[in-house]
């Protein structure tokens, strides 16, 4: 799901995205949107949980009236079922108290004894269904659909708002992650029971367009100037993912070819008007070859003989709704996301909104994937800018502990970044970028058009790759904060020291895994690789080059604080070399002079050995630094030519 602009949670997420919009990156706004409007903090009672699990859905049929102007709701919903008991004498499920039931027929029989608590929904049957028998009920309702400010509400399960900036269309939309189904439709609201399949029919004014799941099968006039979209799909799909969005639309039509598919696939995108449609026909467009991309990653996109495409709603970011998004805007990341989610989210869904992460953090690093992919110059910056974000606070899992409280189950910076870092420390853990495809490839077609849980992933990922990754996932999603790791480094001749230690922030006292360092030397750089098995680790090495310097993770895999406390090496330089440095302190330049040898490169360090300032000296050329750009400080410059070394301390004003 994704953005309210406030993260829900995917429901909207195209947030982190407007940091660096100017980049394509929207890391949050499918997470805002949900958190907007979350102010339900319950799910059905279980003795009402008892009632619906007593049945398996196999079928929705939604048949309603909706104007795009409007929260007025009117119409039947059909759910066929499967008995999970041998005998069932009451038919439960969910609907808000704000919408009226008109009557409800089981079996084509109509009942009359139907009790309500708050949105628990019990029908005494007049008699009851004996296994093997199915359940057909027909509910028919209306009403209009409660407003963010009821106390029931998670926000809104259907919305209507006037868009204010391309022209003032009118829409109402619905958007139910992760509760709010019942907001606007009798359902079962429970994440392991998807149907089998939908219908979606309504009838509104003839000017508007209503867009849904699946295949739009036929349009039917209909008297007083109405019209009926008969939206079916085919593919198991949870009751969040069920939707429909009304408006005055003008449509436009993609296709994306990817490998392996049997014809090309429509993208239907229903934008407001054409004004709309200049701003964002190339970002709408961009939607090809992210699902081509997307479907070679991950497998053939899941819903490949229906279609996938957009509806906007001025919803301030994305909801992933199976084969046809709600999206207020389009940017790269933003599509990318909601795209993401058909695979993580839709194809696959969570099977508890504690294991969200296997929905928003996926789609969050699907992001990431794709900027690697079609982009690659912005990707360094997408997955630095989410480590940030989740560095800011020390605590906090991926695993959420309370799925009663909305704003958890949609914390953007746990269940979005974190969880998209995490994933990208699993893809370095393996050290092997076709296992780890192939690993989400077999994650989507072992629970294809089911839910599954991280301990269902863990185990794909053990089968794939012969590792034990307990541990990490212990660490990583149970596991609360993240390390911080040190370094201290020296030098003596040819050999190189590194003493390395590791400080947790939160209640994970240690994070096993691999480390890279970066070697940096005149001559040109050594990147390594070394296990963190304890808290102090200390490696050495042969080197027959002078260090200048050393970075930790310098490809920033991990989420970790990474500090160099010290610089320790100890010159290689003939005996009784001499050289000063002046003016000391300096404001622009700083000179070297003095020196025995001509040097070819001056390097210069922060306090914490950072290299800061590169600067190549030509032959002949007097040995100088240009070190007005940097901060006020204290600094090491370091001079050599290959095999002769100086450096000397100074300061900058």
């Amino acid at each position: 799901m994704k953005e309210a602009i406030h993260f829900l949670g995917c429901l909207l997420i195209s947030l982190f995205s407007y940091t660096l919009q100017a980049q394509n990156q929207p890391l949050a706004t499918c997470a805002e949107s949900r958190i907007d409007m979350l102010q339900r903090k319950a799910v059905a009672a279980p003795v009402q949980m008892h009632r619906m699990n007593q049945y398996d859905v196999t079928f929705y049929k939604l048949d309603l009236q909706l104007e795009r102007n409007s929260t007025f709701i009117a119409g039947n919903v059909t759910t066929v079922a499967q008995l999970k008991v041998s005998r069932l004498d009451t038919f439960a499920f969910e609907l808000h108290p704000d919408l009226r039931i008109d009557s409800v027929l089981v079996n084509g029989r109509r009942q009359t004894d139907i009790s309500r608590q708050a949105g628990d929904v019990s029908v005494q049957l007049a008699a009851a269904l004996q296994a093997p028998a199915s359940l057909s009920a027909q509910v028919f309702y209306q009403g209009t659909a409660p407003s963010a400010s009821g106390s029931a509400a998670i926000g809104n399960g259907l919305r209507t708002a006037r868009e204010a900036n391309w022209g003032g269309a009118n829409v109402t939309w619905s958007l139910s992650q992760p509760y709010a189904a019942y907001e606007w439709w009798p359902t079962k609201q429970v994440l392991t029971d998807k149907a089998d399949s939908v219908h979606v029919f309504v009838s509104t004014s003839a000017d508007n367009k209503v867009g849904s799941n699946g295949l739009l099968t036929r349009t039917v006039p209909l008297p007083n100037n109405k019209v009926r979209y008969e939206w079916k799909s085919r593919y198991p799909i949870a009751y969040y993912l069920i939707s429909v969005a009304v408006s005055d639309y003008i449509e436009y039509n993609l296709s994306a070819n990817p490998a392996g598919a049997a014809a090309p696939i429509p993208i239907v995108n229903y934008v407001y008007n054409t004004t709309t449609l200049s701003r964002f026909q190339s970002e709408i467009d961009v939607t090809v070859p992210l699902l081509e991309a997307f479907s070679e990653m991950f497998t053939l996109y899941p819903f490949a003989a229906e279609k996938y495409g957009h509806s906007m709603a001025p919803m301030g970011g994305g909801m992933e709704h199976q084969t046809m998004t709600t999206q207020s805007t389009f940017n790269f990341n933003l599509t990318a996301h909601e795209l993401g989610h058909q695979w993580f989210g839709d194809n696959v869904t969570c099977a508890s909104w504690a294991d969200i992460w296997l929905n928003e953090g996926f789609a969050s690093y699907a992001e990431y994937l794709a900027l690697e992919k079609l982009r690659p110059l912005s990707a360094p910056d997408w997955i630095r800018t989410a480590q940030g974000r989740v560095l800011a606070v020390p605590s906090g899992s991926v695993f959420v502990e309370d799925t009663t409280d909305v704003n958890r189950i949609f914390d953007y910076r746990l269940s979005y970044l974190k969880g998209a870092t995490v994933l990208h420390m699993l893809r370095f853990t393996l050290h092997n970028d076709a296992l780890f495809f192939q690993a989400l490839q077999r994650y989507q077609q072992k629970y294809a058009g089911e839910t599954a849980s991280t301990a269902d992933l863990q185990r794909v990922f053990e089968e794939t790759t012969g590792m034990d990754l307990d541990y990490f996932f212990g660490q990583w999603y149970k596991g609360e904060g993240w390390p911080t790791i040190t370094l201290q480094w020296e030098q003596q001749g040819n050999q190189v020291v590194l003493n390395a230690t590791q400080t947790p922030s939160a209640s994970t006292p240690f994070f096993k895994t691999d480390v890279e360092y970066l070697l940096q030397t005149a001559a040109g750089d050594t990147l390594i690789r070394v296990p963190h098995t304890q808290p102090a680790e200390q490696y050495t090495f042969q080197l027959d080059r002078q260090v200048t310097g050393v970075t930790i993770d310098p490809n920033n895999w991990l989420l970790a604080r990474k500090v160099i406390s010290n610089v320790t090496s100890t010159p290689i330089q003939p005996s009784g070399l001499q050289a000063r440095v002046y003016p000391n302190p300096t404001r622009d330049i700083l000179l070297l002079e003095d020196l025995s040898f001509q040097p070819t490169v001056l390097d210069v360090h922060d306090r914490t050995g950072r290299l800061v300032l590169r600067q190549r000296v030509r032959q002949g050329q007097l040995p100088q630094v240009r070190v007005a750009a940097l901060p006020a400080g204290l600094y090491l410059v370091k001079a050599f030519d290959g095999s002769r070394f100086f450096q000397a301390k100074f300061v900058k004003e």
